[in-house]
């Protein structure tokens, strides 16, 4: 079912929709705009390339193969924070976290801009709410080829004061029997019981199988592509963000590679822009984007 609307700011007939799928070659994506403009699935094939369900079988965005991050990744401290002389606090979103997690957008409906068989663009916006106090619009652009995927997220402050702004994604990759991960990095946050970051040390890279990996940090300095293979495929991960957070849980059938613009909790920082997050001025807007390409081995 289809619903349509009108874009206040450009006159643009928006539908909101339940799935929409790109194809290019052997390579499938399906979205669903519902679930907090996630995608349901990446398949290269019958291979799926990120943790991947059909989009009619998928029940929340939690579940996806990827979601946006926005307007911050990761950890936002005991869900309060304090802001250019104000105090503010967010709600519990991630089961009993103590903090809010991975901002607003990955849970709520967005609606679909424009779509075809390899590009597709999608939009939510925001009004302050007790999750997030500020208002924004944030766009979310995909465009599929046969060797790879691009997503890009473009935020805008539609508040009447500046407004602090990360972005990032949260794909999860299938763990496979020779599931491996290169990357090249500079540091490694260490976190606390909770998950904050608390002090930072050096770290030359990842180079090693999942199975032995076993990391949730924040990770600065990454040069070069992430490089992902296993036994079915390889795939190259490179972004316009400067960090990334790394997941290999032991007891899960996946793991995550997260191109992000600020380190966890940066709020927090002595000085949250020195380790990425922006100070997004009114009508000011932010974009970052990744792709990945993906190859049969």
């Amino acid at each position: 079912m289809h619903v349509r609307r009108a874009s206040p700011e450009e006159g643009l007939a928006i539908t909101t929709s339940t799935s929409i799928e790109l194809t290019a070659g052997e390579l499938r994506l399906a979205l669903r705009p519902d679930l907090g403009g996630c995608m349901a699935g990446l398949w290269l094939g019958d291979l799926p390339v990120l943790r991947s369900t059909e989009p009619a079988g998928l029940a929340t965005s939690r579940l996806a193969g990827n979601y946006p991050l926005a307007p911050y990744s990761n950890r936002l401290g005991f869900r309060r924070f304090r802001w250019m002389g104000h105090d503010y606090t967010t709600q519990p979103n991630f089961d009993d976290n103590p903090h809010s997690v991975h901002g607003v957008a990955w849970q709520r409906p967005w609606a679909v801009v424009s779509s075809d068989a390899q590009r597709a663009e999608l939009s939510y916006e925001h009004q302050p709410d007790a999750h997030w106090p500020f208002a924004f619009e944030v766009r979310q652009v995909f465009e599929l080829t046969p060797e790879s995927l691009t997503t890009r997220l473009i935020i805008t402050n539609r508040a009447d004061i500046p407004q602090p702004v990360g972005l990032g994604w949260h794909p999860y990759f299938p763990k496979r029997t020779r599931s491996r991960l290169h990357i090249e990095l500079t540091d490694r946050w260490e976190p606390d019981a909770s998950g904050l970051p608390t002090r930072k040390v050096p770290q030359a890279g990842i180079d090693g199988d999942i199975a032995h990996l076993d990391f949730d940090n924040c990770f600065e300095g990454w040069r070069g592509d992430a490089k992902i293979r296993d036994e079915k495929m390889r795939m190259s991960l490179r972004a316009s963000t400067p960090y990334l957070v790394v997941f290999t849980p032991q007891n899960k059938p996946y793991f995550c590679v997260e191109p992000v613009t600020h380190v966890s909790n940066a709020i927090h920082m002595a000085d949250p822009q020195a380790h990425g997050l922006r100070k997004l001025a009114p009508g000011e807007t932010f974009e970052a984007w990744f792709t990945l390409d993906i190859a049969r081995v």
